[in-house]
Order: C-alpha cells, then structure tokens, then sequence
C-alpha cells in the first residue's frame, strides 16, 4: 500500500449520496487492516451535542467514541438548523473558521496517523462567506474520495465534481459508487453509469479507482474492500 496522506476528505456530488456511510466502513477496513486512522466532519447542521454523523461513524466501523468526539474535534462545528453550514453559522451568530477545521485535523493525525475528514453536502458548498469546502480542500492540498450513485442526476453531477478537482489540481483518490438504494433501479442504468464513471476516472489518472459500495442491510457491506483506492 502507498504511503498515505494525514488528510482525506471524503465528499459527494450531493447531500445524502452517503459520504457518512462511506467514512465510517473506509474507517472499519483501515481498522480490519491494522492502519491506524480517525474520522472527522467538517461542520453538522441540522443536529445538537455531539455530531450525529461521528456517531455512525464510529457504529459502522466497530469503534468506541473517543475523547476527542466528547471535546468535539472531530467535528468543530456542530448547528441546530438544517441547512447550508455558512447560513446555519450565521444563524447562531457565529462563522466558521477554516483554520479551526484544519487544526483539528493537523491534531488528529498527530495523534492517529491518517484522518477520514466528510465533508459537507457537495464540493461547492460554503462553509463561509468567503470559502467553499472545495476551496479549503485545494487550499491544504488535500486528497479527495467522491462519493457519487446510479440515481437520477448523478452523471451529470460527477463528471461536474471530477472536473471540478482536476481544474483545480486536488488530487482525486477515485470514485465510491454507491448501490445503497438502488434496488428497484434499471440494471442497465446502474451498469452503465459505473461504465461511464470508470472511463472518465481513467482520463483523470485514476484508472479502476472506483469502489463498489452495496446495500448496508447487508452483512457483507461491513467488509467492503477499499484496497482499490489506496493502492
């Protein structure tokens, strides 16, 4: 296995593709693997306390909360009201400060060796009047996982997020194709959105970097095989 970053972010081309689910069976493989690492969040809207999203986190991956959960540095910014985080902020009287959100991960990996930071919504999503969560990504030279699906929109979606990384020159570490959900989908929409994705990851030098990720019901889905992503 390549040598990996302190930091990787794992976003997605919407909200709700399931970067949370992701995040949390990605922190279960490195565990089942023996590579040491944490999860983080960027911001939560729309929760109280301790973030939501770190709770499943830690129940997908087999873990216990850890003390930096209960200090909340693994999620500096936690909001009441369901909605954009830079508006969610606002609504609080407060803003949310990038450096913090990259302080607490620069803390973690000291501490755990590789952080698995979600991000928030998509990729254009502000986290401030002034930064977008692909902005703070470019700014730390931050590798990014995309968590993308075979739901209606999402091809159009993901060629946009790829696009997006490459012109910006973030490193994309590929693609989770996320099946969660697709049940009563056409298989032939299915399979040909996968066909679509692998070509356009091969034109961004991440030839076969694209995971599949199943039905969580499913027993098997607690063992996804991520090795295709960090090899």
């Amino acid at each position: 296995m390549a040598e990996l970053p302190k930091v990787i972010v794992v976003s997605g081309i919407d909200t709700g593709i399931g970067k949370t689910v992701a995040t949390g069976l990605m922190a279960r493989w490195f565990k089942d693997n023996g590579i040491s690492a944490i999860t983080m969040k960027m911001a939560q809207t729309g929760c109280n306390d301790l973030s939501e999203d770190i709770i499943e986190h830690r129940k997908l991956a087999g873990q216990e909360l850890v003390e930096e959960d209960a200090m909340g540095i693994t999620c500096p910014y936690v909001f009441p009201v369901p909605c954009s985080p830079h508006l969610a902020a606002r609504l609080e009287g407060r803003t949310i400060d990038t450096e913090v959100i990259s302080g607490a991960a620069e803390q973690l990996a000291k501490e755990y060796g590789t952080v698995l930071m979600e991000g928030v919504g998509g990729l254009f999503v502000p986290l401030n009047d002034n930064s977008l969560v692909i902005d703070l990504c470019g700014e730390k030279k931050w590798p990014v996982i995309m968590v993308s699906s075979p739901r209606l929109g999402s091809i159009n979606h993901t060629l946009a997020a790829l696009e997006a990384l490459d012109r910006r020159n973030i490193s994309l570490g590929g693609l989770v194709y996320n099946l969660d959900g697709s049940r009563n989908t056409d298989p032939r929409i299915v399979d040909d959105s996968r066909r679509l994705f692998s070509e356009r990851l091969a034109d961004f030098g991440c030839d076969g970097r694209i995971c599949d990720l199943p039905e969580v019901s499913c027993t098997e889905s607690y063992c996804v095989d991520f090795s295709i992503l960090f090899n």
